[in-house]
């Protein structure tokens, strides 16, 4: 048995609706037909939510089902009435200031509140959607003014559905946001929180928070969640925070945020990160675009970077996502802090494309001899015009978490823009995949990697893979797989250090048949 809220809104009268859902399927359930507006038109759905916030999707039935035996009864409990309605009449307040439906979300009479019924101040707003928020409505509707919410921080509580019209921009308040760890929207220790933006804006001010009278500070976060369960944030665009578009960090109470979907979300111009995941557990991030990110290091798309032993990286999924032009890497996994008593490491990362940025696709880096068991897994992602390496695995070792690549495409990686003159201790930038052991007090067995049916597309005349350390008397250990070097010079890997039970294959595509 689940139990989920759904939002409707009526097109014509753009009422908000909130169904309470109890449903238990036994093959298929009607939809049910009470889903209309007053007005008497059909209600339409807003993007649809899943029951536990997980990504894990209860199936919906066909629209044109008809009950048989072996049915179960679905049960749709009308929870609110119509809340929102511009145009409509007392009953039906809209996007304007209004005591009595105020007074009804404190006294618990409405689920549903919108924000414009305490105020809207175009000069600073803060302190309407602030107390729209602490009322307790379950949900909670930011509308469109014809102007942007400008607003110092605002904190979140558990059990909050927080929505964003088309069109809304969420905009920090010029000249504010002076403490270090200043974010947009923040929540610690909460649970059941969903944001909710198809079509909206939350932007901060990167630049100015680059320069005086701000401190120097990377925690300036546009959405930052500590410590918090059943998570989901849904469509909007994140714009130049002074950090992270979305951090998902940790408390004393929960050192990992659990269940947590971020999906059909942009990410652009942060000054740390794209994302943050310091500790997670259940974490689904899909169909987003993290893009040009830039300002203080590693100026990632996304970034796995557990702070302490106690945290952890499990079921961590990044699919179907674009990381475009980032100052570091696409994708970059650091995971020093672990030791072999964290849990087990599993990050999937499939379906990405990593193009662009001045920096390495994909980082996976400190795993040391007494690290995390695991894996790391690369599937079915492309990489492509980088101007550092199409991987760069260092310091990695052969007995830690294992680092995976099945079905990964490189093409014309590890080539700097024309003009940009490559730094000589730079070894990065003229290698597509690179495998090197910097630091022998992390580990003295660099290695631990699979290549399976990985492509490098290539056209310069250079080792197609490079393994190294920096210790001449230390080697590359447990390589593994094949990798087709489509390369007019043909196909070829540099070991510079001794291997140990090295079987990975870099060879030209096979013939094929009359060749």
């Amino acid at each position: 048995m689940v139990s989920r809220e759904l939002i409707r809104v009526c097109r014509t009268t753009r009422s908000a609706y909130v169904f309470s859902v109890f449903a238990q399927w036994h093959g298929q359930a009607s939809r049910g037909t009470s889903e209309v507006c007053p007005c008497g038109r059909p209600l339409s759905y807003i993007h649809g939510q899943d029951p536990t916030l997980t990504g894990r999707a209860l199936p919906m039935p066909p629209h044109n089902w008809t009950r048989n035996a072996h049915a179960a009864a679905l049960a749709l409990v009308l929870s609110v009435a119509v809340t929102v309605c511009h145009g409509a009449g007392p009953t039906q307040p809209g996007s304007a200031p209004n005591a009595q439906a105020v007074a009804e979300v404190r006294a618990g009479k409405r689920p549903v509140a919108n924000v414009a019924w305490w105020g809207f101040d175009p000069a600073d707003a803060t302190r309407f959607l602030q107390a729209a928020i602490d009322a307790g409505a379950r949900t909670v509707l930011v509308p469109y003014m014809g102007a942007e919410w400008i607003v110092t921080p605002i904190k979140l509580r558990s059990r909050l559905t927080l929505v964003f019209e088309p069109g809304v921009v969420v905009l920090a308040k010029k000249g504010a946001f002076k403490g270090k760890g200043d974010a947009l929207f923040r929540a610690s220790d909460a649970s059941d929180i969903t944001i909710h933006g198809y079509g909206a804006t939350l932007r901060m001010r990167k630049k100015d928070y680059q320069s005086a009278p701000y401190a120097k500070a990377e925690w300036r976060h546009v959405l930052n969640f500590k410590g918090c369960r059943r998570v989901r944030v849904e469509g909007v665009r994140l714009e130049s925070s002074g950090g992270d578009g979305i951090y998902v960090g940790t408390t004393g109470n929960l050192p990992y945020c659990e269940d947590v979907v971020i999906r059909d979300v942009v990410c652009h111009d942060h000054h740390r990160q794209g994302i943050s995941v310091i500790g997670a557990e259940n974490l689904l991030i899909e169909n987003c675009v993290l893009s040009d990110t830039g300002g203080t290091a590693p100026q990632a798309g996304i970034d796995f970077e557990p702070n302490h032993g106690r945290e952890k990286l499990v079921n961590c999924v990044l699919r179907n996502c674009v990381l475009a032009n980032n100052t570091g890497a696409g994708v970059l996994i650091y995971l020093k802090h672990l030791t072999r008593e964290s849990d087990p490491v599993s990050i999937h990362v499939e379906d990405c494309y990593i193009r662009g940025g001045k920096d390495v696709g994909i980082g996976v880096g400190a795993v040391q001899d007494s690290g995390p068991r695991g894996l790391i897994e690369f599937k079915s992602c492309t990489i492509e015009h980088t101007a550092k390496g199409g991987i760069f695995v260092y310091d990695k070792s052969a007995d830690g978490a294992r680092v995976r690549f099945v079905n990964c495409k490189w093409k014309d990686v590890a080539r700097p823009k024309p003009g940009v003159a490559k730094a000589k201790h730079d070894k990065k930038a003229g290698v597509p995949l690179l495998l090197t052991l910097l630091r022998p007090k992390l580990t003295k067995k660099n290695g631990g990697i699979d290549f399976v049916d990985c492509t490098l597309y290539d056209d310069a005349d250079r080792p197609a893979l490079v393994a190294e350390a920096r210790a001449s008397k230390l080697g590359v250990y447990d390589l593994k797989g094949r990798i087709t070097v489509i390369n007019p010079h043909g196909a070829r890997m540099d070991l510079r250090c001794k291997p140990f039970d090295v079987d990975l294959k870099i060879a030209g595509p096979a013939a094929g048949p009359g060749r």
